[in-house]
């Protein structure tokens, strides 16, 4: 350790001593007075917070940062945990159309779960009221009232059976009726995290029947969430609601795998399917060979004077170089972190003579995208745009992690 590391260590040990010793040098009463002092600087605290929070997000100043979204610049940059990003942002876009919560919620009277709660029920009629029947009520209450605002479908009996306890593992915790259904932060998909596991057999069974720990869902959409949980390093269980005609392809495929899967495990199956398709996929979008062809004229792949098109060998390589992954820089240096929704950035703009060459073709998420293409073009944005690299759910075809990092100047998306 360094001089300079073991010093600041030093100092960090020094002050949480002298925070720890200053209280406890407090008397009763005093203490008493100094948390109630100290909370009530952390409620402005956070209502000051979240009206900055509300002005970034209106600006959209982590683009400039390298963050593809709010979120991403609360966790990553900032460090929260998913659940405040998630809660100060809805605080913060609900505090922009109404700004009376942000005097709620330095004053105490809600707290940003509350808002959280009620933020898609509050309207330019209702929002006074609501916001004063929810003032200093619980968690437990405030759920009640949106159940009254928007009721929502009893839940439907249903009957499975329970894994036999006699035999399941130490590890596997018993199912816990009217456990916590998952937080956002575990679902497959943007924030909008961990109940127990699962004590089957890796059979088809266990993929259909619903997960202990898991109530059953109160609506469709519930019913249909895609779970993705951690249990140890390199092992996650996986949740999903299959179709009739997807779980007769499973059947299939357990019974032609047979040979090599003899216990029809649907991780190993989804996982030769997966393989199956993203070599399929990559081959479809970028041309994927191995044996691909040899580049153009001058050595620069796809060199092709004047046309917009871009040749799928400056596909490849771009996805190569790039690893996957948006090539934008913020001010700070900071690279997009974002794989999902790609597309192909020209660097030096089609319409300004750039041409369709690795070196001047770059991967972008769509954010940075329309960011680059509005400092360049202005509000009404390019002229035309280029195809995006992938469409659907968020996600990104595998690629070589380790390429290299581009080092020449932003330009504007066409």
């Amino acid at each position: 350790m360094s001089t300079q590391a073991a010093f600041a260590s030093t100092e960090t040990i020094s002050t949480s001593r002298g925070m720890m010793s200053c209280a406890r040098g407090l008397s009763n009463h005093e203490l008493i007075a100094r948390v109630k002092e100290l909370a009530d600087h952390e409620r402005r605290a956070t209502a000051v917070l979240i009206a900055h929070l509300s002005v970034l997000d209106e600006r959209q100043l982590y683009l400039a940062e390298g963050c593809s979204s709010l979120f991403t610049y609360l966790t990553q940059v900032l460090h929260l945990s998913e659940h405040a990003a998630y809660g100060r942002i809805q605080a913060a876009r609900a505090a922009r159309r109404y700004p009376v919560i942000l005097d709620l919620l330095g004053e105490g009277s809600v707290n940003l779960t509350t808002i959280t709660l009620l933020a898609r029920e509050l309207t330019t009629r209702n929002h006074r009221e609501l916001l004063t029947a929810v003032r200093h009520k619980s968690r437990r209450q405030v759920e009640e009232l949106v159940a009254q605002l928007r009721p929502r479908p009893p839940v439907p009996s249903s009957m499975r059976r329970l894994p036999n306890m006699a035999h399941s593992s130490p590890s596997s915790p018993a199912p816990e009726t009217g456990s916590p259904a998952p937080s956002p932060a575990a679902e497959w998909g943007p924030p909008d995290a961990a109940p127990g596991s699962q004590a089957n057999t890796p059979g088809l069974e266990s993929l259909s029947s619903p997960a202990p720990g898991h109530p059953v869902a109160a609506g469709p959409a519930a019913a249909h969430r895609s779970t993705i949980i951690p249990l140890a390093p390199q092992c996650y269980r996986v949740q999903f609601t299959a179709s009739a005609e997807m779980r007769a392809k499973l059947r299939a495929a357990q019974d032609l795998l047979r040979h090599q899967i003899p216990d029809g495990d649907v991780g190993k199956i989804l996982d030769h399917a997966l393989t199956a398709l993203l070599t399929d996929l990559t081959k479809q979008k970028f041309a994927a060979t191995d044996r691909p062809r040899g580049s153009h004229g001058d050595g620069n792949p796809g060199t092709n004077s004047g046309s917009r098109h871009i040749p799928a060998d400056v596909r490849r390589a771009v996805w190569i170089r790039d690893g996957g992954r948006c090539a934008y820089t913020g001010r700070n240096g900071r690279r997009c972190t974002e794989r999902g929704f790609l597309e192909f950035h020209h660097v030096v703009p089609h319409s300004a003579g750039g041409q369709a060459t690795a070196d001047n073709i770059q991967l972008r998420c769509r954010a940075h995208n329309n960011y680059e293409a509005n400092l360049y073009f202005g509000s009404e944005g390019p002229p035309v745009r280029d195809k995006p690299v992938s469409t659907g759910r968020p996600g990104a075809l595998p690629a070589d992690r380790g390429g290299r990092e581009p080092t020449g100047p932003p330009g504007a998306a066409t």
